[in-house]
């Protein structure tokens, strides 16, 4: 068995990864088009698909609910939540959840896929174009996803992660022609996969430390507004298991309120969330 530490990271990259070098231009490209194709109707979609895929998807469903195990919710809700996930481009669930379960075992050391002690610019986007980090073999996404590996569907949907997107895709095409595609699609998804990379990167650069963790993560209250409360990293990597990442009252965690509504009304349960008064009242003195 190969050390995870002898995989990934900068040192480890063996050249670039045509296929996502592609994808991601033409996604670039297809964002930049979208400015002469303005549209409101096609911008309001776009706003609506962000939130899908980026909230329900990305921060309550890959990250709170099937990496850390925050909350408890129906086999059907995860599905549906998973499923809004495929929409971000991030890859299929067992993947998304071994890199970051990865990431928090060696967090800004030896083996973190994307830590920005190898570049900031590697941290954002160059670990995704260059790195081991996007082709996980068997074996690891076994060991580190295990649970997720033996769930018949999200093993479809980690195979089958971009069907969601291109169904949405021509849906919006069908409805709306090239300016909805252009803005629903191709500048919603880059700019979410933009504010997910920045948690990669910029919370682990700049912000604030509540918690004297054993990486570099911070506190970023932008980083939290792009991506729905992700941002608040260095509460996150002191209490990776908290639903809530935004521990004090005033910062905005939009994945917390959804998961509250969601267990208000029977649809979470198990829901975990950090202990913290005594740091919190620290800062308020």
């Amino acid at each position: 068995m190969i050390p995870v530490t002898e995989i990934y990271g900068r040192k480890a990259a063996t050249g670039i990864n045509w296929i996502t070098f592609i994808a991601m231009t033409a996604f670039h490209i297809g964002a930049v088009a979208a400015f002469w194709y303005i549209d409101f109707g096609a911008i309001m979609a776009a706003v609506i698909l962000w939130w899908v895929a980026g909230s329900l998807g990305i921060g309550m469903a890959y990250h709170r609910l099937l990496t850390h195990r925050g909350y408890k919710t129906p086999k059907w809700m995860e599905y549906f939540l998973t499923t809004c996930a495929t929409l971000a481009l991030e890859g299929g669930p067992i993947f998304w959840v071994a890199t970051h379960r990865i990431h928090h075992q060696y967090s800004d050391q030896d083996g973190d896929p994307h830590t920005p002690k190898e570049g900031a610019l590697w941290a954002h986007i160059g670990w995704i174009l260059m790195g081991k980090g996007m082709h996980h073999d068997t074996e690891v996404l076994k060991r580190y996803a295990p649970d997720l590996c033996k769930d018949p569907f999200h093993v479809f949907m980690s195979k089958w992660h971009w069907v969601p997107q291109v169904v949405v895709g021509l849906g919006l095409l069908y409805f709306g022609g090239i300016a909805y595609v252009l803005w629903g699609t191709f500048f919603r998804t880059t700019f979410l996969l933009h504010a997910t990379w920045l948690v990669n990167s910029a919370t682990h650069i700049w912000g604030s430390r509540r918690f004297q963790t054993k990486d570099d993560s911070r506190n970023s209250w932008w980083v939290a507004l792009l991506s729905f409360g992700e941002g608040w990293h260095n509460n996150h990597h002191a209490h990776p298991v908290s639903a809530r990442h935004g521990l004090a009252w005033y910062e905005f965690d939009m994945n917390w309120i959804a998961i509250s509504a969601m267990k208000a009304v029977g649809l979470a349960w198990d829901v975990k969330v950090a202990k913290v008064r005594q740091q919190l009242e620290e800062e308020a003195a």
